[in-house]
């Protein structure tokens, strides 16, 4: 018998599920918050420090600068992703399996933070099976649309057959 050749990698499962999970985690905490600014401090410190030396200059102003710049290069990045999401989740469709998706994904990763699974499916009034298998195609379908699926790396070593 031959085998069949396939030109499709593997996608592994579990870690493309962790890095959704972990993209959906930082969404849901931007939207609720934002993201906070640095300030300076103004107000003078009391208690007593050992010198070192006393070329060194500091610059908390440029500092805090710096630092405020690089967090509102990271608050781009969460504001174009929780963009992505809402647009992808926007695609899934207006059919019942397509707002079922939708469903899962904003209650149970998107809105309120201690959310379970059972609480979801619960609300949503579908058994835990069904919820499983919705909730696996919904990763699936939101992964691809955000281009943040995980392929398995075959370790063969050359030697096909």
């Amino acid at each position: 018998m031959t085998k069949q050749l396939s030109f499709l990698p593997k996608i592994d499962r579990a870690a493309t599920q962790e890095k959704l999970e972990g993209i959906l985690e930082s969404v849901r905490i931007y939207k609720q918050f934002g993201m906070m600014r640095k300030e300076m401090k103004v107000t003078p410190s009391y208690e007593r420090r050992e010198h070192g030396p006393t070329h060194a200059v500091g610059k908390p102003l440029e500092d805090v600068a710096i630092s405020n710049i690089q967090q509102s290069k990271r608050e781009e990045w969460l504001e174009k992703m929780a963009f992505r999401v809402e647009q992808a989740l926007s695609r899934f469709g207006n059919s019942t399996a397509g707002k079922n998706q939708r469903d899962i994904i904003v209650k149970r990763y998107l809105e309120d933070e201690d959310v379970c699974d059972y609480m979801v499916y619960n609300e949503i009034g579908m058994s835990e099976r069904t919820y499983r298998r919705v909730k696996a195609r919904a990763f699936y379908k939101l992964a691809f649309a955000l281009r943040l699926e995980v392929y398995e790396t075959e370790e063969t070593g050359g030697n096909e057959s």
